[in-house]
């Protein structure tokens, strides 16, 4: 795994891959692609039927021979094939022919901080079929650090925690390095799964897959603190009879089911605190934490952790691109390293030479 800016600034363009969602970035362009990690083939002839959102409202809705899956999981690509597949969909003729103008196309790509060296190839060779000829691999805790604005260059602590659909990633960072990181096995995922075996054994209720974000929607505002709603309705499936029932679900209980998966992102964050330099720690007591990710969204999320820490809890502006838009400004150039000169106001020395990277 490459921390090289200077690589990174001769790829032409960047791809996120994530469990839930699928980005990519295109140099000079911007965000191209912002779509679900879902595609719906048809098992009988092989042909690719729609990606991206579209697929993923088929999901649990198609007859037998429509197969909806997901080639991501857990910031891994387990289906090769078919992530080539929804990754040339997603483009569209007019970005593919762009980059295949390119004379060496170039990509760079984020990996979760542990990922494995099998985990790492898939995604090398997920892009290679796509054309290109080599690809850059970057951790998504410096992306995703990178992408909201911390200042990981700098000689100061900083915590990220990225919060994913199949896990969240927790990381001390300084000087453009991870310090300390930790991956808890939760995240998005967990949580809904947590709210349907509520609905299951609490209301007799099987909620549909498409059902849960809205009742998470509907715990906004203070969602897991009491001053939430008190409750709300649902509409699902009777576990005995098979019938379609609505039910008034008290949100009280539904925050602790919440709490039980969340409690590990807690232990989680004084795991790597521990294992912190004690300086970088001091900084981290007024810095706070830093959330990105999709599930960072989850209502009064970030007030919990607060209150449990007592530590600053702070969300990213656009937390579910962080990890894209950081990479993207790595490609664009946008992020320098630390100048040696820049204590004394000299002038580097080797400022005024022509830089061969430079296209």
């Amino acid at each position: 795994m490459t921390d090289s800016l200077e690589q990174l600034r001769r790829c032409h363009f960047a791809v996120d891959l994530g469990a839930a969602r699928t980005r990519v970035y295109v140099k000079g362009a911007g965000l191209v692609v912002d779509q679900p990690s879902v595609a719906a083939v048809n098992t009988r002839t092989g042909a690719l039927i729609a990606v991206g959102e579209f697929a993923e409202r088929m999901m649990g809705r198609t007859p037998d021979y429509i197969r909806v899956v997901r080639p991501v999981s857990g910031g891994t690509v387990v289906d090769i094939e078919m992530a080539q597949r929804m990754l040339r969909q997603l483009l569209g003729d007019k970005v593919r022919r762009a980059l295949r103008r390119k004379p060496v196309l170039r990509a760079a790509a984020c990996t979760p901080h542990d990922a494995d060296p099998l985990a790492q190839r898939a995604t090398i060779e997920t892009l290679v079929g796509l054309g290109a000829r080599r690809v850059e691999l970057v951790d998504t805790l410096i992306a995703a650090a990178v992408g909201c604005g911390l200042p990981v260059e700098q000689p100061e602590a900083t915590m990220i925690m990225v919060c994913g659909a199949a896990a969240t990633q927790l990381a001390v960072l300084s000087l453009g390095s991870v310090v300390n990181a930790v991956r808890i096995p939760v995240g998005g995922e967990a949580i809904d799964q947590a709210i349907v075996q509520h609905l299951r054994l609490r209301h007799e209720l099987t909620l549909p897959s498409q059902s849960v974000r809205p009742l998470q929607l509907a715990l906004s505002g203070n969602g897991l603190t009491p001053h939430g709603p008190e409750s709300t309705e649902i509409h699902g499936l009777d576990v005995a009879t098979g019938l379609a029932r609505s039910v008034q679900v008290d949100t009280a209980a539904v925050r602790d089911a919440i709490q039980t998966p969340l409690t590990a992102v807690v232990d989680g964050i004084g795991k790597v605190l521990r294992d912190c330099p004690p300086d970088l720690v001091a900084d981290l007591a007024d810095r706070g934490i830093m959330m990105v990710g999709g599930s960072a969204l989850l209502p009064g999320f970030d007030q919990m952790l607060r209150h449990a820490t007592g530590m600053p809890v702070h969300i990213a502006e656009r937390p579910d691109v962080c990890a894209a838009l950081g990479v993207g400004a790595m490609l664009e150039g946008r992020i320098a390293p630390i100048s040696l000169y820049s204590s004394d106001n000299r002038t580097d020395p080797l400022d005024d030479r022509t830089d061969p990277l430079d296209d």
